[in-house]
């Protein structure tokens, strides 16, 4: 017997698409989520827009932390739904395949995903993380390079005022240019000029130079009787760059800290113990959301096959609610023991250990009680649930008509 069966190809072509268009779907709605406000950031700070979608991918890692489960036990679920549906899984069933053959493949799937997984939360999300803090970082101190607002006045190194009316081409070409420089003397140089541009400064890259063109300098000094005008075609006003405050190095938060970073400091008595609680938290959350993946083929499966003579998709539903809240239950207690309340074997590992017990009774329901559903009360629930909505419509619809029906009478007889 092959181990690549053509029964075995054909599940991995139903889970295939379905899995890849989940992911997708999901990651794109949070990156766009996110697009929005990083947009409106960068905008506020006059940064490059080139800078969002670098701080997009920094945080892709992070958000294919839950895409990817979402993706792996929908593609599972959505190709044993259509297997019921279409009473192909019947039909395999009664030749002797069961559910721990068909698995085979969700659970190869499985494996690679859990692979892909571990190695993002071991390196690449920290290593991401520190990344998207820092290009954050650099936006705000102006290191991205940030632009002159237009119209406003704008104060650089606490000793130049700078005013632009107009900018164009990029801000290559500017228009309407008034400037004022002071010095430690008092001396004062008020300029205004009708153009000029932004020179890089090869001799010192501290400082660049703004070109004005036909202009007036008027210089006042504290020794000077009056002030000197002065008229000028070209003047080179050299403009200092403020410092920029080095970032800090990577580890400044917990989850910026690769795994070995984490054994090393959150089992270092050495270590201040709040770090240690954090570091702690940080690492088991990220394991026990990598060991919960090896449980989603069996509960894909589980809420995959509808009652008979049913094709209710309830399951769908119920799916992603307990993805989602264990991911936000697991959220919950790693903050509860970086806080120190509580050890992380008690707030992520004993919801892992009843998790897990509840998805192996619904597949031991599924797959070895004949007949046996894992949320066939829920079922029946909504069944009874859904037939009186549907009576409720249809009186409502039928009440419609006589009203209609009776208007129209009078309307007539009138």
């Amino acid at each position: 017997m092959k181990f690549f069966s053509a029964i075995d190809r054909y599940i991995f072509r139903l889970t295939l698409m379905p899995m890849l268009g989940t992911l997708a779907l999901a990651a794109s709605l949070l990156v766009l989520d996110k697009m929005l406000r990083l947009f409106e950031v960068v905008a506020n700070e006059g940064g490059p827009i080139g800078v969002v979608f670098r701080m997009l991918a920094n945080l892709l890692p992070e958000y294919m932390s839950l895409a990817i489960p979402l993706g792996l036990m929908l593609g599972i679920l959505f190709a044993f739904r259509k297997l019921a549906t279409t009473s192909e899984l019947d039909v395999l069933r009664a030749v002797g395949m069961g559910y721990t053959q068909l698995l085979k493949v969700p659970y190869m799937i499985t494996l690679a995903l859990v692979a892909l997984n571990f190695v993002l939360v071991y390196w690449v999300q920290p290593v991401s993380r520190y990344d998207y803090q820092r290009l954050a970082f650099e936006l705000s101190s102006g290191a991205l390079g940030a632009s002159i607002d237009v119209g406003e006045f704008n104060t650089i190194q606490d000793k130049t005022a700078l005013r632009i009316e107009e900018s164009r081409d990029n801000g290559r070409e500017l228009g309407g240019i008034f400037a004022r420089v002071t010095d430690e003397k008092g001396d004062m140089l008020s300029i205004s000029a009708r153009g000029g541009r932004f020179l890089a400064n090869a001799d010192d890259q501290n400082t660049i130079i703004l070109r004005l063109t036909d202009g007036t300098i008027i210089q006042d000094q504290p020794n000077l009787n009056a002030p000197r005008v002065l008229s000028f075609s070209s003047y080179d006003l050299p403009i200092d760059l403020p410092e920029i405050e080095q970032f800090r190095q990577r580890g400044g938060e917990d989850r910026e800290y690769i795994l070995p970073e984490l054994l090393q400091l959150g089992w270092n008595d050495q270590v201040d113990q709040t770090v240690r609680n954090e570091t702690l938290a940080s690492l088991n959350f990220r394991l026990v959301e990598v060991v919960m993946m090896l449980l989603l083929p069996l509960l894909a499966v589980s809420l995959a096959i509808p009652p008979k003579r049913s094709t209710s998709a309830l399951g769908v539903f119920v799916s992603i609610v307990m993805v989602v809240a264990y991911h936000k239950i697991n959220q919950y207690g790693e903050d509860v023991a970086a806080l120190g309340l509580v050890s992380p074997v008690i707030s992520l590992w004993v919801p892992f250990v009843l998790f897990a017990a509840l998805i192996i009774w619904m597949y031991w329901r599924v797959a070895y009680v004949p007949g046996g559903q894992a949320i066939g009360w829920l079922e029946r629930g909504a069944a009874v649930v859904g037939k009186k909505v549907t009576a409720l419509f249809r009186l409502m619809r039928f009440t419609g008509r006589k009203e209609l029906k009776r208007m129209a009478e009078e309307h007539h007889a009138a």
